[in-house]
């Protein structure tokens, strides 16, 4: 399937709305739901395109090995929302990772 970069977004944006509060998955999980197994950088480039952060949560996108990886607001900012959600953060990394971390 090949989807322009306008409607790829679109995709990303839509699977980010439905990861739980609490829970986090990863750039490359979401890449795998959208059939790019290889595209786990532009989803992380479409998350930095989000307009709308906290309606489309790309704060509960983390990096495959638990780490925080970036976020177009700040770090710290990502640590605060992912902490109100009560997911627990230990050296910038998800506490738990394996049991905080769902997929599609």
């Amino acid at each position: 399937m090949i989807l322009l970069p306008e409607k790829f977004d679109e995709a990303v944006w839509k699977l980010l709305k439905k990861i739980p509060k609490g829970k986090v998955t990863t750039y490359k999980q979401i890449a795998i739901a959208l059939g790019k197994p290889n595209a786990a950088r532009a989803v992380g480039n479409a998350c930095k395109r989000n307009k709308n952060a906290l309606r489309v949560p790309c704060h509960r996108v983390v990096l495959s090995n638990g780490k925080l990886g970036g976020y177009s607001k700040g770090l710290e900012k990502k640590i605060a929302l992912l902490k109100r959600e009560g997911v627990r953060i230990e050296n910038r990394k998800v506490a738990e990772f394996n049991k905080r971390c769902c997929s599609f």
